[in-house]
């Protein structure tokens, strides 16, 4: 099931595709998600790697199922790993439950694995965005907001203009960005020394800036014009298309 992974930047560690072929079920696709995908990794963040494996049919149909979600987190080489896969049925019900944690990690351009399967759910992840994402990342905004006001760290401060520029540029677009320093222009002018900042430290304190709430609600209020207005579709239409390729799978995992 593992294909060739594609070539990392360099600044990633060179022994991340080892990971894949190393886990206990085939891995459909493993990518860096976290800071990392977002545009801002601090010198001590740790590798966030997220994917898909297949469970074999005995652990599918039989008295004793396997783990819909592995979740497993250790240190190589000084760096923290956190890798979480999903069971490729679990994945995909994801995929159409309006979920966009695991559409980033599916578009993430930081492959570490790829296969056929992989292939083909990105040529579906169009047909799997409606404009009730919106509802994902006003969500998330709110939380790290919170997070924020609790903690006075950066990085939540980071995550909340994030998902909104996020969110807003795909209700406008239906194009998924999950970098922000590709998505400057829909937030405040300091966003460039709050992203530098935060590489300089995984959980520094935000400096002062004059504003910052105004600028959340902002950003939120253009997040929820955008998805009134929004192309986008009510519901995903990829559900067909992703059933068969679960049993494709499934029974190619059989034989």
């Amino acid at each position: 099931m593992n294909g060739l992974p594609s070539l990392l930047p360099s600044w990633l560690p060179s022994w991340l595709p080892e990971i894949p072929g190393e886990q206990p079920y085939p891995v459909v696709f493993a990518t860096v998600s976290g800071a990392h995908l977002y545009g801002f990794p601090s010198v001590d963040s740790d590798v966030d790697l997220r994917g898909t494996h297949v469970l074999p049919v005995a652990e599918v149909v039989g008295l004793r199922t396997g783990p819909q979600t592995l979740d497993r987190t250790w240190t190589r080489d000084g760096v923290e790993v956190d890798l979480v896969t999903h069971d490729l049925v679990k994945f995909c019900r994801l995929l159409l439950n309006r979920n966009g944690y695991v559409l980033e990690q599916l578009l993430s351009p930081l492959v570490v694995a790829s296969s056929p399967v992989h292939d083909e759910l990105v040529s579906l992840a169009p047909a799997c965005l409606t404009r009730h994402h919106a509802h994902h990342y006003l969500g998330f905004a709110r939380t790290q907001w919170r997070l924020f006001g609790r903690t006075g760290e950066l990085k939540p401060l980071l995550y909340t203009f994030r998902v909104l520029a996020t969110g807003t540029h795909l209700m406008r677009t239906g194009e998924l960005e999950a970098d922000l320093t590709r998505l400057m222009a829909y937030g405040p002018p300091y966003l460039p020394e709050l992203v530098a900042a935060k590489r300089e430290a995984e959980h520094g304190t935000a400096p002062a800036l004059d504003g910052v709430a105004a600028d959340v609600e902002r950003m939120t209020a253009a997040l929820e014009a955008a998805r009134e207005s929004s192309a986008l579709p009510e519901r995903a239409t990829a559900g067909d298309a992703l059933h068969d390729l679960v049993v494709r799978a499934r029974l190619a995992a059989l034989a």
